[in-house]
């Protein structure tokens, strides 16, 4: 459930119309409802209430400031890949013992960062960055506290550029060299092993790959207590999928998603868990509104040519990722639909939204939202063609505020420097 609903034939976000933001910010333009946002989170934790865990809202999937600190009141930590999504979270009010430091490549001055902001755990995923972390931490006087990313070889049936936790993927270390790696660890000086984590993808639809990584992290767990390691603390992931189809088929509820949880853990109510949500929580507390420009006929195709491009929403370049695209003023019932190929004016042919897609009669200076945009929209936006990132607007029942404007050509061309000898 979101907060965008049609209400006297007009979108809104809750009980802002989406004509009006589109007249005082313009287009294209990203919005937020504060509403879903505290409605995914809460739904999200309750699911999980009997394990208590520290829910760490995944950072990557819409780093805004006031989506961060909307969900730090509601007492959400933050799992991070970067100092800079580190210092994000600082900023939106997360204190770093309820931040996690997640990421294959995070250099020695990151590690330094994160342990010098009381970092809750450091998400290692390689023994090359174990011993970068351990000689950080002696030079610091410190022990870093270490949960090592373990991946189980499970494939999670999504999207091969979304999947983490295979055999093949980049991200962390390889099951069966576990026990060997925590035992070495277990005795560096500048290590405080505090627990596992294991997160196998992103947008998963079906819950057996879930049940399948968690009963091999448990079976893990027990073979490192069998063998004198403690682990105290379990950080089970993230990656539950949500809806992004009008269908009949649904994502799990984060109700079977939590049971699912309870069953491969009974009886260990009494450890430390930490989850890392981002795209449940943030994809549909967002949507990406634009304008029609112009609508073309080319032979038997009929082209939609909108003022958001690629640049601002990347995902179905990207991941070939479907997005529902509906009329901001809401067709009457049994209005007619037109097959429209929906475009933006980037010169790349990827810069393509949608193709064949039934849309009622558009025609230029119409408004269209792109459902589910908030989380990955915004965040993986560029500023390819010198066109300026799309503004972040936030809605809060009948008010709304911008949390980013849109930069201005000077702003862009500013960050540029001419060398002097082309002076």
């Amino acid at each position: 459930m979101d907060h965008f609903l049609y209400r006297d034939g007009a979108l809104h976000a809750e009980d802002v119309a989406i004509a009006a933001l589109a007249s005082d910010v313009s287009t294209p333009f990203y919005c937020y409802s504060t509403a879903t946002l505290e409605r995914h989170f809460t739904v999200f934790s309750d699911g999980l209430k009997p394990l208590d865990p520290l829910v760490c809202y995944a950072v990557k999937a819409n780093s805004n400031l006031a989506v961060l600190a909307t969900l730090a009141r509601l007492g959400a930590g933050a799992d991070v890949v970067s100092e800079g999504e580190f210092r994000r979270a600082l900023a939106a009010g997360i204190p770093g013992e309820k931040i996690i430091f997640s990421g294959v490549g995070k250099t020695k001055d990151e590690l330094a960062f994160a342990l010098d902001n009381d970092v809750r755990q450091i998400n290692v995923e390689s023994e090359p960055e174990l011993d970068a972390l351990n000689d950080v931490a002696v030079s610091m006087g410190v022990r870093a506290p270490v949960s090592f990313r373990v991946n189980p070889d499970v494939d999670a049936k999504t999207h091969e550029k979304i999947s983490t936790g295979k055999a093949e993927n980049k991200f962390g270390i390889a099951y069966d060299d576990a026990p060997r790696i925590y035992a070495r660890a277990a005795a560096m000086p500048g290590i405080e092993v505090v627990g596992i984590d294991m997160h196998i993808g992103s947008q998963l639809t079906d819950l057996e790959p879930f049940r399948e990584a968690y009963t091999r992290m448990r079976a893990l767990v027990e073979r490192l207590e069998a063998e004198g390691i403690p682990v105290p603390r379990l950080d089970i992931g993230g990656g539950l999928g949500v809806p992004y189809e009008r269908t009949n088929e649904m994502p799990p509820l984060p109700t079977d998603y939590g049971k699912v949880v309870q069953e491969v853990f009974a009886g260990w109510e009494d450890r430390e868990f930490e989850c890392e949500p981002g795209r449940l929580i943030a994809a549909n507390a967002g949507i990406l509104v634009s304008q029609v420009i112009y609508v073309k006929q080319s032979g038997d195709r009929r082209f939609l040519i909108l003022d958001a491009a690629m640049n601002d929403l990347i995902r179905p370049a990207l991941y070939d990722a479907y997005h529902d695209i509906v009329p901001v003023i809401e067709p009457a019932p049994g209005t007619p639909t037109y097959e429209y190929d929906v475009v933006g004016p980037i010169c790349e042919s990827g810069d393509t939204f949608a193709k064949a897609r039934a849309l009622p009669e558009m025609r230029a200076g119409d408004l269209v939202a792109f459902r589910s945009a908030g989380a990955y929209g915004a965040v993986m936006s560029s500023e390819y063609n010198t066109r300026p990132l799309a503004p972040e607007v936030i809605v809060r029942g009948d008010d709304f505020a911008l949390a980013r404007p849109r930069p201005t050509y000077d702003d862009m061309l500013g960050k540029d420097r001419i060398p002097d000898w082309l002076g």
